[in-house]
């Protein structure tokens, strides 16, 4: 066993793991934070995306160790005091997702999009998110409400 020290949606964290742990394998099992889905466990298709210091990367490819002193950032973060986040609220009023599988990963890739361009291009959003695969939606719904997502909090609703 090894000490892991890490933030876990801005809070302390520490946790003693084998070293051969997936950081997904953490955050389900012993961090009971079951939001971050696991997919095909093969980084293919962008289920288990979280954010690492503000970069969505996907969960199921990085060790737990890896994270030592970091910021991971999951899905359970986003609505606070019973709010939605814009990017929840959007993908709501959008209709941007279905059985919802695979909409913590697109949250939590479209946030991280969001964070480091606050105003982007259709372009980049298609970019942003084709590490993230969905079998219900056609990604049309997606883009739009990461669309809507921007315009909000760049309205400054919310941060």
């Amino acid at each position: 066993m090894a000490a892991l020290d890490f933030t876990l949606n801005g809070q302390p964290c520490r946790v003693d793991v084998e070293p051969r742990t997936l950081l997904l394998d953490l955050l389900r099992g012993p961090l009971a934070l079951t939001g971050t889905h696991a997919g095909c466990d093969t980084a293919q298709c962008g289920c288990c995306t979280v954010l690492l210091d503000g970069a969505a990367v996907k969960s199921c490819s990085l060790l737990a160790l890896q994270v030592q002193g970091r910021q991971v950032t999951t899905v359970e973060a986003l609505a606070e005091g019973g709010r939605l986040h814009p990017v929840q609220e959007a993908f709501v009023a959008c209709h941007g997702l279905q059985c919802g599988y695979c909409t913590p990963g697109m949250l939590m890739s479209a946030l991280g999009l969001l964070q480091r361009s606050p105003q982007p291009s259709e372009a980049e959003i298609v970019e942003a998110l084709e590490g993230n695969l969905c079998r219900c939606t056609g990604y049309v719904n997606i883009v739009t409400a990461v669309q809507q997502a921007a315009r909000t909090m760049n309205a400054g609703e919310r941060p």
